[in-house]
């Protein structure tokens, strides 16, 4: 293993594991770092590296919320267990949407619409609608305050806004959360949701991408396995720290920060690639 590409992943690692639950983009950023950084490694490695770090992201998920998704504890009652695996339910309902979109149209998407100027549209967009949904919101009351009250039918709409982070730029986090609270959920719930709902999609995204990497004749070195290690210990980390900060934030703020953010960085991708373009 190179020790100037063990300093590459680290740094991707933490850009997954600080971007991947806040609604900013992490494919955004990605793009931005790769361009930077340049890991030395062939493309079809990176597309499989790209996704399966965001296992160590899934983890710290399951870390800090495994007593509410966890419906073996023997310290839950009987309601306590059935009201698991009724969230669970929700939970898979609402990712049916992209896995099945997902399967059909991922190749093209990421054919056609997987570069800098569709992200940065994306940015800006979704940086947009975050402002104009919390301008409306400021001052109401949100009907749904806890993730028990999501019914099934608002966890199918919030998968159903989960689709549009098919285009690369949207963030996951980003649709589902601004989706959840258009439905009525509290910002506490939408984030709490979108983390729940990552942990499913992100896992069939990462076996997908595994499963295709190798069909298509590739394998890994060790030292590729030693970086996909790596890139996942440091999002899991990292992604604790994420999550703790994001649902404290949003305890006393809102979310035009994450959209005035967006919009800034959105114009960053189209200044930086419209003038690579220009002096290439």
């Amino acid at each position: 293993m190179n020790v100037v590409e063990i300093l590459k992943v680290i740094v991707q690692g933490i850009v997954e594991g600080f971007t991947e639950w806040l609604p900013i983009s992490s494919t955004g950023h990605m793009i931005l770092v790769d361009e930077i950084i340049h890991m030395d490694q062939p493309k079809a490695y990176l597309d499989v590296f790209f996704v399966v770090i965001q296992l160590g992201a899934i983890l710290a998920v399951v870390l800090l919320y495994f007593d509410k998704l966890n419906p073996f504890s023997r310290r839950k009652k009987p309601a306590a267990v059935n009201a698991t695996i009724v969230l669970w339910m929700k939970i898979v309902v609402a990712c049916v949407p992209a896995a099945i979109l997902g399967l059909l149209c991922n190749d093209w998407m990421e054919e056609h619409l997987m570069n800098a100027y569709v992200v940065a549209a994306t940015l800006i967009i979704y940086g947009v609608l975050f402002i104009v949904l919390e301008n409306r919101n400021a001052g109401a009351s949100f009907s749904i305050q806890k993730t028990s009250q999501v019914s099934f039918q608002t966890a199918l709409y919030i998968g159903l806004f989960q689709l549009l982070s098919l285009v690369p730029g949207t963030s996951r986090s980003g649709s589902t959360i601004l989706g959840a609270m258009i439905l009525g959920c509290s910002r506490g719930v939408a984030a709490e949701f979108s983390f729940f709902l990552g942990i499913p999609v992100m896992l069939g995204a990462s076996l997908l991408k595994i499963v295709k990497f190798f069909l298509n004749g590739n394998s890994f070195t060790l030292g590729q396995v030693g970086y996909l290690l790596l890139g996942m210990l440091v999002a899991f980390f990292v992604s604790v720290y994420s999550i703790r900060f994001l649902m404290g934030y949003i305890r006393n703020h809102d979310f035009k920060f994450f959209g005035y953010y967006r919009i800034v960085l959105g114009i960053i991708v189209i200044a930086y690639f419209g003038i690579t373009a220009l002096a290439a």
